[in-house]
């Protein structure tokens, strides 16, 4: 009897390991798991998000999401090491290197917008900004009719360029838009003033403002032009790797580990000059973090005010 009792348990051992070893994947995860190599999309001057520090070292914000979401994809393939592979992608070339398989996920400040949801996917939420412009404070420019006639520069491949393209039309302002290849580039066109203002995302501006020769020539306006939630950018209709990085990143947000990766990179002194940007987690991201959303609509992150939830409640 307690030989059939031992074969009893030896066979339901049997039969739970090669239902796990059955377990087939597809899409990236097995791409992943076949290759043994996980690969990340990351830029060279998307500060802080994600970037090149003094010893050439990728790092950022977005970066260390990206390297939970990695821990999980590891987890799940049941694999005891992965190669983390990183390569340099910029704003026009993230997206395709997403969709012909070169890169796995991209680990930057994209936008999250309906247009882009055609050609691939993204993440819940990773951040909460807004487009708005850089310009030098002695050219004394605050608003969008302020940059009429002017030169104007943003990134190419960015939501920001298009719709500031966009507008510049709708208003008939007659500026001449000019596209960089970065926003390093973009950045140094204004300070050494072949542009007069560098329109994109005020996180971005703040990060390259802080960090430039000299932060206190530089501002940025606080006319918005549009919100903009920013996500990891996934292969398009790959639910199931896609649902392993979003539970990882729910995971980090309902727990501790944001909190701690917010101060390090928004809250802290950073490589490579050590500045402390000293931006505080606004309401919006709060909010998404305790609400973790993939929706690219503007309105999913208006944040309504406390007294305007109570109006109408019964006391």
């Amino acid at each position: 009897m307690k030989l059939l009792k031992l074969a009893g348990v030896l066979v339901g051992a049997s039969v739970l390991m090669s239902s796990v070893h059955a377990e087939e994947f597809t899409g990236r995860l097995k791409k992943i798991k076949d290759s043994g190599t996980l690969t990340l999309g990351v830029r060279d001057s998307s500060i802080p998000f994600s970037y090149l520090d003094d010893k050439q070292s990728y790092q950022g914000y977005s970066i260390d999401l990206c390297l939970k979401a990695a821990t999980a994809i590891q987890k799940k393939l049941g694999l005891t090491s992965l190669n983390i592979k990183m390569v340099p992608v910029t704003s026009a070339t993230r997206i395709p290197l997403i969709a012909n398989g070169t890169t796995d996920i991209s680990c930057d400040s994209a936008t999250n917008n309906q247009e882009r949801w055609n050609q691939v996917a993204f993440s819940v939420t990773e951040f909460v900004t807004a487009n708005k412009f850089l310009s030098k404070k002695a050219a004394n420019l605050k608003t969008l009719e302020d940059l009429k006639g002017k030169t104007v520069v943003s990134t190419s491949g960015t939501s920001n360029l298009k719709q500031i393209t966009a507008l510049n039309a709708e208003r008939n302002l007659g500026m001449n838009i000019l596209a960089a290849k970065d926003h390093a580039e973009a950045f140094l066109m204004v300070e050494t003033g072949r542009a007069a203002a560098f329109v994109m995302d005020d996180i971005l501006l703040s990060s390259l403002a802080a960090n430039s020769k000299a932060p206190g020539d530089y501002q940025v306006s606080s006319e918005a032009l549009s919100v903009e939630p920013y996500g990891l950018i996934l292969p398009k209709g790959d639910k199931e790797f896609k649902t392993v990085v979003d539970d990882a990143l729910t995971v980090v947000y309902k727990g501790d580990d944001i909190k701690k990766i917010y101060a390090k990179w928004f809250q802290s002194p950073i490589p490579p000059k050590g500045v402390n940007l000293n931006v505080p987690m606004s309401p919006q991201l709060q909010a998404v973090l305790a609400k973790p959303t993939d929706s690219y609509d503007p309105a999913a992150y208006a944040v309504v005010p406390e007294a305007q939830k109570n109006m109408g409640k019964k006391k």
